[in-house]
């Protein structure tokens, strides 16, 4: 067995550091995070969820992980459209789940919502047909780590589904894009919230998050078969990976 490096353990702890300061900072703005989502993209992510959840369904899955689910709205926009599909949602902040169950039984809607690491997942191999994972994987203190986490509980002939924000591409729009993002962003979901950090690390998250292409790449590395489009002018990206 080999010991870990000072390196390796620094690298550790650092990643704890921000898996432990990400949580944080979600149990704060969770009864504030829906009504933000939908005022500062302007109703324009309900569309980014139809897309990325047509890719999810589109081999009939019977059962289906959602990661990183915060407030499950991806999960129930999945389990309205494919009723008869198993539908879990998994997250590490318990605030959130909450709300996911008061949202799920306000609307009748059964899943299963249950607290887990994404680095971690809390099932055994082969245990799903698709994964989603919709707006959280750059919270993530490790891509490559969260995706073999995937690979490994994904059935072969899987689908794993990320709908993320890519760093704005260069131009007049993701200038634009990137101004919004920085100044006017934080200060409307600081307001909001009461937690202008919160909407100080979103774009910071983002601008810090792999280009479209190089998120495929790691896809590939894992094993996935990749492809990816960019939604509204590259705001938002979906990743597809089949797991041959």
């Amino acid at each position: 067995m080999s010991i870990p490096s000072v390196g390796d353990q620094r690298s550790q702890s650092d990643q704890q550091r921000k898996a432990d300061d990400v949580q944080a900072m979600f149990a704060s703005i969770a009864p504030r995070y829906d009504l933000l989502n939908r005022l500062l993209s302007a109703g324009i992510d309900r569309g980014w969820r139809r897309a990325a959840a047509e890719e999810a369904l589109l081999l009939h899955p019977a059962r289906l992980l959602d990661v990183a689910t915060g407030t499950a709205d991806f999960a129930l926009e999945l389990k309205r459209r494919a009723p008869a599909c198993e539908v879990i949602g998994s997250d590490f902040v318990p605030q959130m789940l909450e709300i996911g169950r008061e949202k799920a039984k306000a609307q009748h809607l059964d899943i299963r919502l249950e607290e887990g690491d994404a680095l971690n997942l809390p099932y055994p191999d082969a245990s799903f047909d698709t994964i989603t994972c919709a707006f959280g994987f750059r919270n993530f203190a490790d891509y490559a780590r969260g995706l073999a986490e995937f690979w490994r509980v994904l059935k072969p002939g899987g689908r794993c589904v990320i709908l993320e924000f890519p760093p704005p591409a260069p131009g007049l729009f993701g200038s634009v894009f990137r101004f919004y993002f920085q100044h006017v962003l934080p200060r409307i979901g600081g307001l909001i919230s009461g937690n202008a950090g919160a909407y100080t690390y979103l774009p910071e998250s983002v601008l810090a998050f792999p280009a479209p292409q190089r998120l495929a790449q790691l896809m590939v590395a894992t094993g996935f078969r990749t492809r990816y489009r960019l939604l509204t002018f590259g705001i938002a990206a979906v990743h597809v990976g089949d797991k041959l």
